[in-house]
């Protein structure tokens, strides 16, 4: 009976192994070492984006990807702040409405005043046009926006470290996109998934 259950528990779990695969196209191949190219799916590309093997395709979409990925971050931050109550203490507009007036989600969105939904916008504007992108045309890879000034002992790091922290971004900002998207969901279909 036990060896019964061992064979059973055995072919379970061989049903989870990853199959190896061959990838006849040279061009995936060209993006198999790439930075985000991980066990268990390696590089993934199921709608073959960059099938042709054009590097700079894959490096405006690594960008694009790394840019979401950074917004996806703040948002799950912002939103968990502001679920857990957090406010800025004030008034939010010269009409009376004070920061904790505003709720949580999208309702925040239709309570919060036009001239502060406008002030969001032109923000977000500024720093997608002024501030978020190569200015000088030194970035190293791809979402690398020092221009030249900000460091932080970046390149004190080993090439080793540096690929390290780009692969914990860009897997924090791939998580962080499908968390917000997660609460956004449940959100509106009124299930909430955050503890009371």
């Amino acid at each position: 009976m036990k060896s019964a259950v061992f064979a059973t528990l055995l072919a379970t779990a061989a049903a989870f192994a990853p199959a190896s695969q061959k990838v006849s196209s040279t061009a995936l191949n060209a993006f198999e070492k790439e930075l985000g190219s991980q066990a268990p799916l390696g590089f993934w590309d199921p709608m073959g984006l960059v099938a042709d093997g054009d590097q700079e395709k894959f490096d405006r979409l690594r960008y694009t990807e790394i840019k979401h990925g950074r917004v996806a971050m703040m948002a799950v931050v912002g939103y968990l702040t502001a679920a857990s109550g957090a406010r800025f203490p004030g008034l939010i507009s010269t009409d009376g409405t004070a920061f904790a007036d505003i709720p949580n989600g999208f309702a925040a969105l239709s309570s919060m005043p036009k001239a502060g939904l406008a002030q969001i916008i032109a923000f977000i504007f500024f720093m997608e046009v002024g501030v978020m992108k190569d200015a000088t045309g030194e970035n190293a890879f791809p979402g690398d926006l020092r221009n030249g000034y900000i460091d932080f002992g970046w390149d004190k790091l080993s090439e080793a470290e540096q690929f390290k922290k780009r692969a914990i971004e860009l897997n924090q900002g791939r998580a962080a996109q499908m968390g917000i998207l997660g609460l956004m969901v449940h959100e509106q279909i009124g299930v909430p998934i955050l503890p009371n």
